[in-house]
């Protein structure tokens, strides 16, 4: 199992996360993305949109790191731990990933390429987004201690990368209590795999 991946992407961490959860060998293609490798006819033939990451399984090969987990869950995950059997519980999983793809990254990951990778962007904007969804977070997981049910699923994979390293962004986690101890418990899971902070300036 092969995964074209950049480092620092949230979205690639996602798929590396849950891939050392399910204890799934993975082998790295880093892509280059300052040399726009992701753009070279070679990757575009894996991915016409040129973007990380994109798995290849045998005679598999998928685009977005939302489709990627499912297909990692759906296929490896023989306790149906990360997506649940139960319907209900399944379309909470489903929210949450939508909301990966939306506020998400719209907030935290959109801040963080603005001010760290100096993309451009409204960074305030994305600010209050982040702000917006880490109180709904926090509100959430005042009760509980994961996303959805009683243990981690792909709600949780999806949603950490971005919200760990939201301070690169300029997004101060002190005032959500509940979603830094979520982060924790994230981190104390067998097979966690760190996302990558960048090097200080």
């Amino acid at each position: 199992m092969k995964l074209y991946d950049a480092t620092y992407s949230g979205h690639a961490h996602r798929v590396r996360l849950l891939c050392g959860l399910l204890k799934l060998d993975l082998e790295l293609e880093p892509v280059d993305m300052k040399a726009q490798a992701h753009k070279s006819p070679e990757y575009l033939a894996l991915n016409p949109f040129g973007q990380v990451p994109v798995l290849e399984d045998a005679d598999v090969v998928l685009r977005d790191s939302v489709a990627i987990i499912l297909y990692l869950a759906e296929n490896y995950d023989d306790d149906r731990t990360f997506l649940p059997l139960d319907p209900i519980a399944r379309a909470h999983v489903y929210e949450w990933l939508a909301t990966s793809a939306g506020p998400l990254y719209l907030g935290p990951s959109r801040a963080r390429v603005i001010k760290a990778f100096g993309r451009p962007g409204d960074h305030e904007q994305a600010v209050a987004t982040s702000h917006q969804l880490l109180g709904i977070m926090n509100s959430h997981l005042e009760a509980r201690s994961w996303l959805v049910g009683d243990g981690p699923t792909l709600a949780d994979v999806a949603c950490y990368s971005y919200v760990a390293v939201a301070d690169e962004g300029g997004i101060d986690l002190a005032g959500y209590p509940h979603v830094r101890a979520w982060l924790a418990r994230v981190e104390g899971l067998d097979g966690f795999v760190p996302m990558p902070r960048l090097a200080k300036a």
